[in-house]
């Protein structure tokens, strides 16, 4: 495999606020995806800075008293203790305010101006007369001009993705004073972004760098028309760079905070010796990758790679673009307490819980994120702890103190090589950032391994003097599945993995550690790994994130469907295959549906869609079933999987033998086919009702 050099980054935290579990969807999901390059023994680099300029900073330092400087430098220390806590770690945390950025902000300036898209025009812009401020995009909130969604930021919709100035809002508000602002001139400078329309086609709709339902909303929102001139400068007063040859004019914080990725790599660079420009020069082979929300696109998608185009740099290999995160169902609320701050969830609940529980809901799409309280304790304590914990908890205290077998046992039923082939297959959700699918593989990996545990009962042979030897393979068996599972997840439970490095006396150094067996290895006395939550955990923390006086945020209108708006699912699978017609009650009870489990699965000779299926209900009672999943599912990878079947299904004669009933599945067939698997702890047999 050949060594990448790649560059991550995260968007940058305003430094007006502390970090909530809304801005760790997307630093977790950036952590994992780096730590997994790294574990894959690429190069790495993982860079982000407080994103410090603009009037809210100035405002809050003039209310407290004291210098910006003062203010931003606190609320930097407080993100870097926040995100280590989270186990979130930077190679470099830097600035916008500092002469790195005042720099490279200066050089990407001078060449924007040399290629003659700089123009000087009179803005009228909103100012607010009780504050005697021009007002920040930030600090206007209004009617969003395309959509007519209310209570929208003065630069672009958060529901239909719109950009915009503040005069364009309908019936404007300043947040500083609730008062109607006023209409005032002052001179402003633009990048006339549409001299680049050729190019930003070409990199946007060249399948490379976005997701697709990403470039399909730039080509049906932006680029049908001449793109809008880019307002980059702010009049004073304003908390910022001064634009050298602009006196009395500062850069717009949106001009100057991507710069601080540049500003951030420069410092890292610095203190290791490294060139600057075998990152971000137009030679470089460097790989950059950005994560971002979907609420900032058009800055990230236009914008950014015009400037990096136009300044000569390495532009972005890719830029992935992530959903919301709702709680419960719902926008996060201070007043239901489910606006909670990072600080908030520690002091109730493991960092831990929060990564592994995104991981399970992080997709490679734009789908919004929901945190259930529910889910999270019962995937916490189901997945995390009874199966993939308990495995190295039931075994390791049998052989503590004592070494592994001096040869790794034959008689695992193929489970070490059955783990260790599916390397490359997770490797490949990672790498598109498909972490709940590699989740839901490993969790099955971990039911397996379970199995064997069970079915060799070493508690059982632990009171047996003569089947010691017999013990210890069972241990040294069931030690590496454990560690298999733990690499796995390494880059999602960072401290689970180092817990395990210490318990087995091993570094997991590599991805590839999946494929050799440890033997011989002394194992440490066991140490608790991790334990259960419940729910009076999530209840008081979210009594805690309370606020009672907050009042809650207006509804937003939902405008027609489009791509961007990825957290509302579209309608073409129900205009396919409309509702059928209404049945009964008693209709519905004459299919039994139960919870079943593959015990075999194999290709059937001459059938092109068919794979023949041998389901367990329990007790010894099976069933013969040939499903039309072929095209979507290897064999191999469905055994031991639990599903839903119909059990009371007529037999049924077919070329290939009798089958005995149906497996159920979703989708239009082919390789787009996806089974309905029960939720954890539901038992073969089980009916569903």
């Amino acid at each position: 495999m050949t060594e990448r050099r790649i560059l991550v980054t995260s968007a940058l935290p305003y430094a007006n606020g502390h970090i909530h579990i809304g801005h760790l969807v997307e630093y977790i999901q950036t952590d994992i995806w780096v730590r997994f390059q790294k574990l894959r023994g690429h190069q790495v680099v993982y860079v982000c800075a407080d994103d410090t300029h603009g009037t809210a900073i100035m405002l809050r330092a003039r209310r407290e008293g004291r210098p910006e400087e003062e203010l931003i430098a606190d609320m930097q220390q407080a993100h870097e203790r926040d995100f280590s806590a989270f186990d979130i770690e930077f190679d470099n945390y830097g600035s916008t305010h500092s002469e790195e950025n005042r720099n490279i902000c200066t050089r990407m300036w001078g060449a924007i101006r040399q290629a003659g898209l700089v123009r000087e025009k009179t803005v009228e812009q909103l100012f607010d007369p009780e504050a005697g401020t021009f007002l920040a995009d930030r600090f206007v909130r209004g009617t969003c001009p395309r959509c007519g969604a209310e209570d929208q930021p003065g630069d672009n919709c958060s529901v239909c993705g719109a950009a915009y100035t503040p005069a364009d809002l309908i019936d404007p508000v300043s947040t500083l004073s609730g008062s109607t602002p006023e209409i005032r001139s002052a001179p402003h400078l633009f990048i006339e972004l549409e001299q680049l329309h050729e190019f930003l086609e070409d990199w946007t709709q060249n399948g490379r760098h976005l997701q697709p339902e990403v470039a399909r909303y730039l080509k049906g929102h932006f680029l049908n028309a001449p793109l809008r001139d880019w307002d980059v400068s702010r009049p004073a007063p304003y908390f910022g760079f001064e634009i050298p040859d602009s006196p009395g004019n500062y850069w717009y914080v949106w001009f100057d905070a991507p710069i601080g990725y540049m500003a951030s790599t420069q410092q890292w660079c610095q203190r290791r010796g490294e060139r600057f420009d075998d990152w971000w020069g137009p030679d470089s082979d460097a790989e950059i990758h950005h994560f971002i929300g979907k609420d900032i696109t058009y800055f990230h998608t236009l914008f950014w790679p015009g400037m990096l185009k136009t300044a000569g740099c390495n532009l972005p290999e890719k830029v992935h673009i992530h959903g919301f995160l709702t709680v419960g169902g719902e926008k996060m609320s201070k007043s239901r307490g489910t606006f909670i701050l990072a600080s908030t969830w520690l002091r109730h609940l493991p960092a831990q819980t929060l990564r592994y529980y995104y991981a399970t809901r992080l997709g490679s799409g734009l789908d919004d994120i929901d945190l259930n309280p529910q889910e999270l304790v019962s995937r916490v304590n189901s997945d995390l702890v009874n199966k993939i914990v308990n495995l190295a908890s039931r075994t390791a205290r049998f052989v503590q103190s004592q070494c592994l077998s001096e040869q790794y046992p034959q008689n695992d039923d193929g489970l070490f090589e059955h783990a260790a082939r599916q390397a490359d297959r997770l490797a490949e959700l990672y790498e598109q950032g498909s972490f709940a699918a590699a989740i839901r593989e490993i969790v099955l990996l971990a039911d397996r391994a379970n199995r064997f545990v069970e079915e060799r009962a070493p508690w059982e042979l632990k009171r047996d003097p003569k089947r010691q030897d017999e013990l210890r393979d069972v241990c040294t068996v069931a030690l590496n599945l454990f560690r298999q599972l733990v690499v796995y997840l390494k880059p999602v439970l960072p401290k689970l993995a180092a817990q395990t490095e210490e318990l087995l006396n091993t570094p997991i150094r590599h991805w590839d550690d999946v494929r050799t067996p440890l033997s011989g290895t002394p194992v440490s006395p066991f140490q608790h790994l991790m334990k259960r939550i419940d729910e009076k955990q999530v209840e008081a923390m979210i009594e805690d994130s309370k606020d009672q006086d907050a009042p809650e945020q207006p509804q937003e209108s939902s405008p027609d469907f489009h791509p961007a708006d990825s957290w509302k699912d579209p309608g073409d699978a129900l205009a396919a295959e409309p509702i059928a017609d209404e049945c009964t009650i008693d209709d519905f009870m004459k299919v039994d549906l139960r919870v079943a489990r593959i015990i075999e699965a194999r290709h059937v000779d001459g059938a092109d869609r068919l794979l023949q299926l041998t389901l367990s209900l329990g007790g010894g009672e099976t069933r013969n079933v040939f499903a039309g999943i072929k095209a979507a599912y290897d064999p191999e990878s469905l055994v031991g999987r639990q599903v839903v079947c119909v059990a009371n299904l007529k037999p049924r004669k077919m070329k290939f033998g009798v089958s005995e009933g149906m497996v159920c599945a979703s989708g239009p067939g082919g390789k787009d086919v996806f089974l309905i698997s029960p939720d954890s702890g539901a038992q073969p047999g089980q009916r569903v009702h």
